[in-house]
């Protein structure tokens, strides 16, 4: 269990603070990261993350994130995560579009004080749905029943899925550059 609980930390982390999606849906002050994976190692585990993130262009506050998730190692898992923001009507679940044709629904799992999470679990039908497919849309009901409608490309979704993840700096590398930046300062006020 704990190993587990280390491994949805992974998967979630990084997703930052959620807000209400209307306003910045109406003023169109939306942004997209594009398709990219991310992996990483827990415990006995590797997690990687192919995933999308809608975000808003002030703040860069989530909005929606899909994450298709596999974990392979000692623990296993293959899960199909979307999150949205809180304020959210729970029994409808969010519903998921590809190419306007018929739309799942998929259940909440959890919701959390900045986020609430679908979940279904993630197989080769579906990436292949999405590997196929050219946009997706996904809609989430406020708490007043109103539909948050959030487009996204399935464009470089393929090549993120088949391909390496991003690099990711290790925090000894991040360490070196703030050591470097310091003494470049530290130095300068010397002089």
């Amino acid at each position: 269990m704990k190993s587990f609980m280390k491994t949805a930390l992974i998967a979630v982390a990084g997703d930052g603070l959620l807000v209400q999606t209307a306003h910045a849906q109406q003023r169109g002050n939306l942004k997209a990261t594009g398709w990219f994976k991310v992996c990483n190692d827990v415990e006995n585990s590797k997690v990687c993350n192919v995933q999308f993130r809608v975000l808003t262009n002030e703040g860069n506050q989530l909005i929606t994130s899909l994450n298709l998730i596999e974990v392979s190692g000692e623990v296993k898992r293959k899960v199909f995560r979307v999150l949205v923001p809180t304020g959210r009507s729970l029994p409808p679940g969010i519903q998921v579009q590809v190419d306007g044709k018929r739309a799942v629904n998929i259940p909440y799992a959890y919701c959390r004080p900045n986020v609430c999470a679908a979940e279904a679990v993630l197989n080769d039908q579906l990436v292949s749905i999405f590997k196929a497919g050219g946009s997706l849309e996904v809609t989430s009901l406020n708490f007043q029943s109103k539909p948050n409608k959030v487009p996204v490309t399935l464009k470089g979704f393929t090549a993120a899925y088949d391909g390496p993840p991003v690099e990711q700096e290790s925090n000894e590398s991040r360490e070196e550059i703030l050591r470097k930046q310091l003494e470049q300062k530290l130095q300068s006020q010397n002089q």
